[in-house]
């Protein structure tokens, strides 16, 4: 084993007969090649820095076992990548590079705002944004060419309100077993090891599902995938587009392997050994009758109380340093019981703070109404809070920060009079204001919500809080549920 992250559960003594603590650069791992003489390496269990090695290693006689270099460098190839989804008929957004500031000011004429802007290969979303205007973007460009000096620009088409969907899989070249299908809570745009997600998906048709599932199998076979895959797709006007593929096992693959009851990765590490999954066992994908969540299904735990200055609002750069998880036989108790191990105390009386763009008005309206019916009251700034009243929710309008009015929402918040706070960003830059609502929310406790799709999963949960007591079972009842 080679990894320098001590973080890491691979890092424990126990894990391998030898643990090397030395960086993953082409030059350590050929040293460490030498001495040990293996008979081949594995290179889908360390995220996307061993993927990068891949050809490196090959042009130096190291033998990968599983997925081959070449595969792996189409599906990291932006280019070679494009050329296999036309031909196998698959949508993604449109894309472009820029190698100049010049030039990636010019792409979104083409594209249109808002468009995701991104340094090519850094991790974690590090130094991604997603832009509405061009001010933005120039202000962006100056920090990605710091970011990545020597490497392009990648914008893509950025498609605003969809629904993101991750896919675990796992293939040995003939046969393609879907692991999981996770449907995220937060809009595409939101990291996925920050977004909550739900597995099996909750609200998408069964035709959209049915559709990723044979572009999952057309991707793992035209590329002879040997272990793991992950596809990350979003889904809009139930048009699926592809937005990324791993040959690799993913962050969610935990997730997935605890939730169906299946080690995937010992499956996969089988695999790229020389079995196949009939052999293994395993030729179908696990249908489940419960439901899983975590913060992108296994509720992020998020360290916004520990930094002062760090807005709390989730974007494309991951910021979450835990997970957990919520099982039930219903979306809804699952919901909730992620929400609570993550330490979000939903509640079920008191008042619910409501600031939104004019564009989700509409669409948070549902949600307040809701909320009202469970007996909390409403408290808006004055924009949503006039769009809400005219609909007949009964309102009580806070006054602008910026414009000294009393009382405002540090006052409510301040007299304890706010037990949630609903505020989707505006696409430009957070103004100072609500950004220090969402501070505040933070170190006092407040549960915070920053999308519309987790806006009406939460109200889900809280009315489901109220109808019942939350059942807690062992995990392999849920196992002995989905074979009864």
């Amino acid at each position: 084993m080679i990894n320098c992250n001590p973080e890491t559960v691979s890092t424990d003594y126990d894990t391998s007969d030898r643990l090397y603590f030395e960086p993953l650069t082409l030059e350590d791992v050929l040293n460490i090649f030498e001495k040990e003489n293996p008979e081949g390496v594995l290179l889908q269990f360390g995220g996307q820095t061993p993927l990068k090695l891949a050809i490196p290693l090959m042009r130096s006689g190291v033998r990968i076992l599983g997925t081959s270099p070449q595969a792996i460098d189409i599906a990291e190839d932006r280019k070679k990548f494009k050329v296999l989804l036309d031909k196998l008929g698959l949508k993604q957004p449109e894309s472009e590079t820029a190698t100049t500031f010049s030039q990636a000011l010019q792409i979104p004429e083409n594209l249109s705002f808002p468009v995701l802007v991104r340094p090519s290969y850094v991790l974690g979303g590090r130094a991604m944004r997603i832009v509405y205007d061009r001010a933005s973007l120039e202000e962006f460009m100056e920090k990605a060419v710091e970011a990545s000096p020597d490497h392009p620009v990648l914008i893509d088409k950025f498609l605003d309100d969809a629904a993101e969907v991750d896919v675990d899989a796992i293939c040995d070249g003939e046969t393609c077993v879907i692991g999981g299908i996770m449907e995220h809570i937060e809009e595409a745009g939101v990291h996925s090891g920050d977004s909550a997600m739900v597995l099996p998906p909750f609200s998408l048709k069964g035709s959209v599902v049915n559709e990723i599932k044979e572009a999952t199998r057309k991707v793992a076979f035209s590329l002879n995938i040997k272990g793991l895959l992950n596809i990350q797709f979003a889904v809009k006007d139930d048009i699926i587009y592809i937005l990324e593929v791993n040959p690799r096992a993913s962050r969610t693959v935990p997730f997935v392997s605890k939730t169906i009851g299946i080690p995937l990765a010992k499956l996969a590490t089988r695999i790229m050994l020389g079995k196949n999954l009939c052999q293994l066992d395993f030729t179908e994908e696990v249908k489940l009758n419960y439901f899983a969540v975590k913060e992108a299904v296994k509720e992020s735990v998020f360290p916004f109380d520990r930094f002062s200055n760090v807005d709390a609002v989730l974007g494309p750069e991951m910021r979450s340093t835990g997970e957990v998880i919520g099982i039930d036989r219903t979306f809804e108790m699952a919901y909730a019981k992620s929400q609570l191990a993550a330490g979000q105390r939903l509640p079920l009386h008191g008042n619910v703070f409501i600031s939104v763009q004019d564009k989700h008005k509409s669409l948070i309206y549902p949600v307040a109404k809701e909320l009202q019916n469970l007996g909390l009251g409403i408290i808006a700034t004055r924009g949503p809070g006039r769009f809400l009243s005219e609909r007949g929710l009964g309102v009580k309008i806070a006054g602008k920060l910026c414009e000294s009015e009393r009382p405002n929402v540090i006052d409510f918040i301040k007299n304890n009079q706010i037990h949630l706070i609903i505020n989707t960003p505006s696409g430009k830059k957070s103004k100072k204001d609500i950004v220090s609502i969402r501070t505040i929310a933070v170190h006092r406790g407040i549960p915070l919500i920053t999308t519309v799709r987790a806006a009406k999963a939460t109200t889900l949960a809280m009315k489901k809080l109220k109808q019942g007591v939350i059942e807690v079972r062992d995990i392999k009842e849920y196992y002995q549920m989905r074979n009864s």
